[in-house]
């Protein structure tokens, strides 16, 4: 072959390598693309998969985050915003609670005498004249009680500070001819002593006497004043209440949406109901447990007896640690009186009406619709004593109920989305 010929067949083998290469077919197909369509835009090249960035890429929150540490974040930020919420609300508590504690207490009085307002109303006396009349004779029965009840222990101290004395006079006794055989001498100097000592506070403290006399006398006006204040506020309070609890209600949630306004204010009603039935309850139990230990201690010929059971009664209120504190006080005045045998016999009484209280009083009344648990009920009255002393102790249990309520009312009224459906669904094959 000549090499004429061996040029022109590497040539022609180089053309056709050349033609079946795939980028030459690529830019000869947008040659004639570009020819075909001059105006159009030639597409941007597809990009080119980063093989190395790919794993970072497809990584997502869930898996930085684990998914406990994000329940976690979510709660914490929510707990937060509640917290700052309940701690703003209690601040403006205490500096309010000049008219706050007042408004608390009106609750409860007007749960204990709305009743007797509506049964006036029924019987067609005007609203306004039935609530006065039933808020006078309120004030009038409390006031009897009390007159009763003070002129009964004012006519019982004087028992009391000679069992009080007769009392000591054993202690003397059992000093001198009990295992510690101590002599009249000793006895003596002891009272000696202890007389020397409160003479010695008494003359180092003279110097402060005036100033102390003073100050007592500014904070007895205060505290005159800010009781007073209180005592007028509760009157006008409560009557509105009684009267007007119904619109007043209606006024406070009338700002709420259509739907939520009607949940809330039957929750309202419903926390209300549990008030009313939580009161009534616990005044019956409170009177039951005064009479049975009440009668224990005029059986027992036990001094202040009717004092004693008036202290049971309003020490109910508080529950579980109301009843403890009024029994430990009875004993302890049978003991002084008339020596620890009756005393244990009082304790026994005490012991057994309470469990009669827990067991079936309580339940029996009161009912699962506002029963709270021991552990909130002394819970609730650790935190009312805190925050308000012992009106706190008071009002806590009844709020603790009444909010029970309303919880469980808005949990069981809460309205569930229907199941989502496509809204354009595909027509069905023939």
């Amino acid at each position: 072959m000549s090499r004429f010929k061996r040029a022109a067949e590497r040539a022609r083998k180089a053309w056709t390598a050349l033609r079946d290469n795939p980028y030459v077919e690529q830019i000869e197909r947008a040659r004639r693309r570009n020819e075909d369509e001059p105006l159009a835009i030639a597409a941007a090249p597809a990009p080119v998969p980063d093989v190395e960035a790919a794993p970072v890429a497809a990584a997502t929150e869930a898996e930085l985050v684990p998914r406990g540490m994000r329940v976690a974040g979510a709660w914490a930020w929510r707990i937060i915003a509640v917290s700052i919420v309940v701690v703003g609300v209690l601040y403006l508590a205490d500096m309010l609670a000049a008219v706050v504690i007042p408004v608390l207490i009106s609750l409860l009085l007007s749960a204990i005498l709305q009743p007797f307002a509506s049964l006036l109303v029924r019987w067609k006396f005007p609203r306004s004249l039935a609530t006065f009349l039933v808020l006078v004779a309120g004030l009038a029965a409390v006031a009897g009680i009390l007159t009763g009840v003070i002129q009964e222990f004012v006519d019982g101290v004087p028992n009391l500070v000679d069992s009080v004395e007769k009392g000591i006079g054993q202690i003397q006794d059992w000093a001198e001819k009990g295992p510690m055989h101590l002599s009249d001498k000793q006895i003596n100097d002891f009272f000696a002593e202890v007389d020397t000592q409160v003479a010695t506070w008494i003359k180092e403290n003279q110097s402060n006497a005036a100033s102390t006399a003073v100050d007592t006398a500014g904070v007895t006006f205060s505290v005159a004043f800010h009781t007073l204040t209180g005592m007028l506020l509760v009157l006008f309070t409560t009557f509105f209440f009684m009267r007007d609890g119904a619109r007043i209600w209606s006024f406070l949630t009338a700002a709420l949406p259509g739907e939520t306004r009607t949940t809330v204010r039957d929750a309202g009603h419903a926390s209300w109901r549990t008030l009313v039935s939580f009161v009534r309850a616990t005044i019956l139990v409170a009177f039951i447990d005064a009479v049975g230990i009440g009668i224990g201690l005029v059986l027992l010929d036990i001094p202040l007896a009717i004092p004693l059971a008036a202290l049971v009664f309003l020490t109910a209120f508080v529950p579980i640690i109301g009843a403890t504190v009024s029994g430990a006080v009875a004993v302890l005045v049978a003991l002084v009186s008339h020596g620890w045998v009756t005393s244990l016999i009082v304790l026994g009484l005490v012991i057994v009406v309470m469990q009669l209280e827990s067991h079936v009083l309580q339940p029996l009344l009161l009912g699962r619709a506002v029963s709270v648990h021991p552990l909130a009920v002394i819970l609730a009255i650790g935190a009312g004593v805190v925050l308000a002393g012992v009106i706190g102790a008071l009002i806590a249990v009844p709020l603790v109920a009444m909010a029970n309520t309303a919880v469980k009312h808005l949990a069981r009224s809460r309205r569930v989305a229907p199941p989502e459906t496509d809204p354009d669904p595909e027509p069905e094959a023939a």
